[in-house]
């Protein structure tokens, strides 16, 4: 009878702990790397280049103050932006009908960017009011978005601001930048008001002056909105031997539409799994099945959302959805530039509370939001990639003997349905159990190693929820700030010491919630 009382009793402990186990929806996971068998390099194409509002933000301290963090501490190499050519950059005027340039604001920019480090992904546009044909304009800012009212006069001024590129920079350097023709001139109600054929011609005539200063110069296009125009633009430039080094596009992982900057519409954000990275292999195989096979492909804008006032840029699930969409892409983009690296973005003119949804890693006030996270994370990666059968996590050995593992649960949890993200997102959405992971490394030099462990998830680096603990204030102050910034500070959540020994081993478990991206980070005590 003991003996049947005992085995009840066991199979009802069993019972709720398979209960528990169901109700959590815990499954376990195991992600294994062995140091003796790599990848290869690791494919960095995720900071080669990050996007901006426009040129003249730039020559703000608050700007240069947040790209050099950025900068520092998430690797970006190249910055995009709009409006170089506008009228509040100063680089045009017509005396008596003769063109004068002034490259004085575009200089202090460029100095800048070169002086932490970085280089233009120079994007040409807009169009100068004293070059334009009308006076149509988009943004805040009033960006001229006509054709040239004189084709000749726009390819002397572009062959003066390369020469003076090449003068001030040196050939060498020049050689290293792209120089894209226009943004998004498929959106003819927006950032064009010409037609198809009058974006090809300006393309043409572009790219044309571009190489008279050098035919080592990168050029391309179209940068249009939703991968549009791709096979088009191979045609014309392969049947008029129109010179093209790139293609590059632009895609969001919303629904439907395009240019809703105050999200008046509202944006629900992708159900498709395949979002983001089925449009980048799409591009891929069209410049694959064209007759110029062999371009780079750069998608120089890339985000979950195409409005700057949209709650999901500011939440947790913006990291994992990050870490998701570029692991995915593999190696059929060169580059992916998240758009953009801070809030300060002013299409629809200055915003007025510290978190509107806006496009940036950090908002006004340099918090980081949990997106800069994903990238911190993937800066801290080694140089080399471990074979790894996990597709949510990437595993990486650096030259010092170091060893990382970056880890996430990408789930969508937006509902579909009668919902937009202006709704959905401002919500407080507390994460899931999801996974309980376990790491295993093998190969490992004996010794003893710091582990560190960092993570980005609900309540943790999350700083929009801090935000909403205090009320969402219309205004920060110093204190409040200074409270969301401790509370997010990116600060290791466990740093220990462990030995390995003569087996090479490492083991170490974790639960992994929905949404998580955890950064597990290894370095030899020397």
């Amino acid at each position: 009878m003991l003996a049947l009382n005992k085995i009840a009793t066991m199979s009802l402990l069993y019972l709720a702990a398979a209960t528990a186990i169901a109700a959590t929806n815990e499954t376990p996971r195991l992600i294994s790397a062995d140091l003796q068998q790599t990848n290869g390099p690791l494919n960095t194409m995720f900071k080669r280049c990050v996007g901006a509002g426009r040129a003249n933000e730039g020559l703000r301290g608050d700007w240069q103050r947040q790209l050099t963090i950025a900068r520092r501490e998430c690797g970006f190499e190249y910055i995009r932006m709009h409006g170089l050519f506008t009228d509040d950059m100063g680089v045009y005027r017509e005396s008596n009908g003769k063109p004068e340039y002034n490259w004085q604001y575009i200089d202090e920019l460029f100095d800048f960017l070169h002086g932490i480090g970085m280089k233009p992904f120079v994007e040409l546009g807009f169009m100068p009011n004293g070059l334009a044909s009308g006076s149509k304009s988009i943004f805040w800012w009033k960006g001229n978005v006509t054709p040239p009212k004189d084709m000749t006069k726009w390819a002397d001024f572009i062959r003066a601001f390369v020469l003076h590129e090449q003068e001030r920079y040196g050939d060498a350097e020049v050689r290293t930048w792209y120089f894209e023709v226009w943004n998004e001139p498929n959106l003819t109600d927006g950032f064009w008001a010409g037609t198809q054929q009058q974006y090809f011609d300006l393309y043409a005539a572009t790219a044309r002056a571009i190489k008279s200063v050098s035919a080592d110069y990168k050029v391309g296009g179209p940068g249009t909105a939703g991968c549009g125009w791709i096979t088009e633009f191979l045609h014309f430039c392969d049947t008029n031997h129109a010179p093209v080094d790139f293609v590059s596009t632009h895609t969001y992982g919303v629904e439907s539409g395009y240019l809703d900057e105050t999200a008046t519409h509202g944006t629900a954000l992708s159900r498709n799994p395949n979002s983001i990275f089925g449009e980048v292999k799409q591009v891929r195989q069209q410049i694959s099945d064209s007759a110029i096979p062999k371009l780079e492909l750069h998608f120089t804008e890339w985000s979950s959302s195409y409005t700057p006032a949209d709650p999901f840029h500011d939440s947790y699930h913006s990291a994992a959805y990050i870490l998701d969409k570029l692991k995915k892409c593999g190696d059929a983009a060169q580059s992916m530039s998240y758009w953009t690296f801070t809030d300060i973005f002013e299409e629809i003119g200055p915003r007025w509370t510290p978190f509107h949804g806006g496009f940036g890693l950090m908002n006004y006030q340099d918090i980081k939001k949990p997106a800069f996270y994903a990238y911190q994370f993937l800066n801290r990666l080694g140089q080399t990639e471990l074979k790894n059968n996990d597709p949510s996590s990437w595993i990486c050995a650096d030259k010092d003997g170091g060893v990382q593992a970056l880890v996430w649960d990408f789930t969508n949890t937006f509902p579909g349905k009668n919902m937009i993200n202006q709704v959905f997102y401002k919500r407080d959405l507390p994460s899931q159990p999801k996974n309980q992971v376990t790491l295993n490394l093998s190969h490992l030099p004996k010794g003893k190693y710091t582990v560190e462990t960092y993570k980005v998830g609900y309540r943790v680096n999350d700083a929009y929820d801090t935000y909403r603990d205090l009320g969402t204030p219309a205004q920060l102050t110093k204190a409040q700030v200074a409270e969301i910034k401790s509370k997010n500070s990116g600060a290791p959540l466990e740093t220990k010491t462990v030995k390995i020994g003569r087996d090479g081993k490492f083991t170490q478990q974790f639960d992994l919630r929905e949404n998580d991206a955890m950064l597990i980070t290894l370095k030899p005590m020397r």
